[in-house]
């Protein structure tokens, strides 16, 4: 494909001077070529449709002058129209010709042919031609609530409680169904708006007389109302494992496999999981939006004084750091972060995961497959053959996995992973009760991260309030001691949801490996007294770090004492 560049100079729009100034803005800058010579004045954005239309082949759509007849509006729904961005033009036999903003961006024309389970041909638009076009067809572009996306795509809200059987029962009418408009239409608007909604996962849940939707947002599940029709559960089920790739015959067993699709431009990787239930077959899916993730550390609200400690513990040479914490609480996004941050052209850095969550350009990436034998233990050996100066461990889950970490380290490598502990401190009763000797731990443990996420207050509806006294003994304080103190709530409104928070921190344990703590390792030091010779040198625990942030104004009491223990 040739490049809008010489295309440009082809049609007469720009010489070649203009263009290798734009060259040299997008080599400093970055950016697309075509927006560049845009803001300098040398191209108008007609322009650069025609150019991108020689490039792609594709034809121009004039949005503004073509009147576009209602049956071809109604081709493509609001929801997918807003989301990526294009608007049905025509209709040539079975083939719909949508306007694409991004003409560049292939997969948006394979993402609307497996959404909509038709033929799709792209044309080209300015951007602003189809927000126009949007606004002009389908109305104000705005946000969208489930029901109103059931009921644009053809769902009558109120007849959702309704249950009807599936007629005949049989295979051949499951298949029809997995296969019909409703469905694909169903469980499209369902990952749509899970995606829409920035949750961490669907939970997709059959009862006898109800199927639920729920989603979990910010670490807290909630129902999708109203419910899509009962009758329908088995076919989404069905329709959920033919895009991950499973087995729809099966539905005895449990089955994991993955979805991967493009929305509006960015990669969404979704795992599929799989139970059977009294009612059917219960389906949870994990969104792991690669787009949306920013594993910049100095983004991740960290407070300063815990940043500096951090960025201090990822900069050594060697040894061992370890972050803890249960399932949800973020760990791989911290320690990714750490890995973003000394990801540099002096370091090899080699990561082994199950599974690989995110994709990081410099990061050798090895994924586990015990199925034939690829456990953390034998590619931890076969990494240490690869002359690597920092090695990250999905996750520390036995003895050889536990030592060959700890020989590592021994030898100069700089070794991350991650633990199942309540807090930072148990990790040496944790790695001592595997089998790892006391003065080998203490050789190498330079540090260990426990954290917990918690919900924030909406920005939006923040207010000011007084707590009681029992709100307050529940944290362990007494009212004398907050005197003078403001504390926080969000009252709800619609960009939360009505629930008053709107996204997570983290909120950290520090536990250094200062020489007297790792003298008290080597001599099998009780959990109680490592603690407190931590708490003397400074280790704020859980529990102080989140009273600080109710301090700060970034969340509540409820979100503390649901989240921490009181020690």
């Amino acid at each position: 494909m040739r490049n809008i560049g010489e295309i440009l100079i082809e049609m007469g729009f720009v010489d070649v001077e203009d263009v290798n100034e734009g060259l040299a803005i997008q080599g400093k800058k970055g950016g697309k070529l075509g927006d560049i010579l845009t803001e300098l004045g040398y191209v108008t954005p007609e322009d650069i449709l025609f150019a991108l239309a020689e490039q792609t082949g594709m034809e121009v759509a004039d949005l503004d002058e073509e009147e576009i007849e209602q049956s071809v509006i109604d081709l493509i729904p609001k929801t997918f129209a807003v989301t990526y961005r294009v608007v049905p033009v025509g209709q040539e036999g079975g083939v719909i010709v949508v306007a694409l903003g991004d003409p560049m961006n292939p997969t948006v024309l394979e993402d609307l042919r497996f959404m909509l389970n038709l033929e799709v041909r792209g044309a080209v638009a300015t951007p602003d031609a189809i927000n126009r076009a949007i606004t002009r067809y389908y109305g104000a572009i705005e946000e969208t609530t489930f029901q109103d996306a059931l009921a644009e795509a053809g769902f009558d809200p109120d007849d959702m409680e309704v249950l009807d059987d599936v007629p005949g029962g049989g295979n051949t009418d499951l298949e029809a169904m997995t296969s019909s408009t409703p469905v694909v239409k169903l469980v499209n608007l369902i990952l749509l708006q899970a995606i829409k909604d920035k949750a961490a996962d669907i939970h997709l849940e059959p009862f006898e007389k109800v199927f639920k939707v729920r989603q979990r947002i910010d670490g807290v599940l909630y129902d999708i109302k109203p419910p899509p029709p009962p009758h329908l559960a088995r076919a989404v089920a069905s329709r959920i494992k033919i895009m991950a790739d499973l087995d729809i015959a099966e539905t005895r067993l449990p089955q994991d496999g993955r979805i991967e699709l493009n929305v509006g431009g960015k990669p969404v990787d979704i795992r599929v999981s799989t139970l059977p239930v009294v009612w059917g077959e219960a389906v949870v899916m994990r969104i792991l939006d690669r787009g949306n993730v920013d594993l910049d550390i100095d983004n991740l609200g960290i407070r300063p004084k815990d940043l500096e400690v951090i960025k201090a513990l990822i900069t050594k040479p060697n040894g061992v750091i370890l972050v803890t914490g249960p399932t949800g609480s973020g760990k791989t996004t911290t320690l990714y972060s750490c890995l973003s941050h000394i990801n540099t052209i002096d370091k090899k850095i080699i990561t082994n995961e199950d599974p690989v969550e995110y994709d990081i350009e410099g990061l050798i990436q090895v994924p586990i497959n015990p199925e034939v034998n690829m456990t953390y233990a034998k590619a931890l050996r076969a990494i240490l053959r690869q002359d690597p100066d920092v090695i990250f461990v999905g996750e520390i889950r036995d003895l050889e996995t536990g030592g060959i970490a700890v020989e590592a380290a021994l030898t100069g490598h700089l070794v991350l992973s991650t633990l199942h502990t309540n807090d930072a401190p148990s990790v040496v009763t944790r790695l001592v009760d595997l089998g790892i000797e006391p003065f080998m731990l203490s050789a190498v443990l330079e540090g260990v991260i426990a954290q917990r996420l918690v919900r924030k207050i909406c920005r939006d509806c923040k207010a000011e309030y007084t707590p009681e006294a029992e709100e307050l003994m529940e944290l362990g304080l007494k009212p004398e001691m907050v005197r003078g103190r403001t504390f926080y709530y969000g009252e709800g409104c619609k960009r939360c949801n009505s629930t008053g928070y709107k996204g997570r921190q983290a909120i950290f344990e520090m536990f250094i490996g200062s020489a007297k703590i790792k003298e008290m390792i080597a001599k099998n030091a009780k959990l109680v007294d490592l603690t407190a010779q931590a708490r003397k040198e400074g280790m704020r625990i859980l529990r102080e770090a989140g009273v600080t942030a109710i301090y700060e104004g970034r969340t509540t009491i409820e979100e503390i004492v649901r989240e921490t223990i009181l020690h």
